[in-house]
């Protein structure tokens, strides 16, 4: 494997990359995802609700109690790509780790089998020693198995935030905010720009603070501009934003700030 192929990001980067077999789907890989789909498919709670789904190598592990079904994450999912420097030894903690969890919930390896994935049960009990047993295990439900909205999965900020693009937490973040205020929206020039409210719920405080900009946008110089300093410069055919009161807060008439409140505002009858 001598040859070299480019990876990218949207926030551009460009690194080069040992060049690995081709990525084809392995039979294994093809029943996991099917089986994971069905599971997800008997869950109405699940966090990254609605489909349609794609199959995020992240290491979940689908368990069955007297309740149902529930993906509860391992502390280290294997991309597709990543097994080919993976330490066998190093996956079969993984594996061994697994076998406990799963052992808590008896009903879990005949589920997958009523649900046509027969080969769980010795997938979870194979020492994983060679190269071959760690694609078995990068491809089967007990990794590859974490079912992801597009968006999710690969999107990029503000239309989402994909786990192939930003770290965890961030990622997370998507999932647990409050509905009703928009974190993260976009300059005129389409930049991407984090921002939270100065004031609590109910307060009628328009206000928003400014906790993160894409270092082109005009908005950067708000984390770093004094109090009372001038405010980003305006785009052409708007008014100049007012002076900032205090460092990072943008005026409730400023645009990022009705773009963050917008789904709080009465709708026309």
């Amino acid at each position: 494997m001598g040859a070299t192929h480019t990876e990218h990001e949207n926030h551009p980067w460009t690194i080069e990359v040992a060049d690995h077999p081709p990525r084809v789907d392995s039979p294994l890989y093809t029943q996991s995802r099917a089986l994971m789909q069905k599971l997800v498919d008997t869950t109405d709670d699940w966090t990254y609700a609605p489909g349609p789904y794609q199959d995020h190598h992240g290491g979940g592990w689908w368990l069955k109690d007297k309740n149902g079904w529930m993906c509860v994450f391992s502390g280290l999912g294997i991309e597709w790509s990543a097994q080919f420097c993976a330490d066998p030894a190093k996956v079969d903690r993984i594996r061994q780790c697994a076998a406990r969890i799963i052992a808590a919930f008896p009903d879990t390896l005949p589920g997958y089998a009523a649900l046509g994935y027969p080969q769980g049960e010795q997938i979870l009990n194979t020492t994983i020693e060679t190269a071959q047993q760690v694609a078995d295990w990068t491809d089967s439900i007990f990794n590859a198995s974490v079912p992801l909205p597009a968006g999710t999965h690969s999107g990029v900020l503000p239309t989402a935030a994909g786990y192939h693009h930003y770290p965890k937490p961030i990622v997370d973040i998507d999932h647990f905010r409050a509905d009703d205020f928009q974190l993260f929206v976009t300059d005129d020039q389409g930049l991407s720009v984090a921002v939270v409210p100065v004031g609590p719920p109910g307060s009628g405080d328009g206000r928003v603070r400014v906790l993160a900009a894409h270092p082109d946008s005009r908005y950067a110089r708000h984390l770093t501009t004094p109090t009372g300093g001038k405010g980003p410069e305006a785009a052409p055919g708007t008014e100049a934003p007012a002076a900032e009161a205090e460092p990072g807060v943008l005026p409730a008439e400023d645009p990022l700030a009705q773009q963050a409140f917008r789904r709080q505002q009465p709708q026309p009858a």
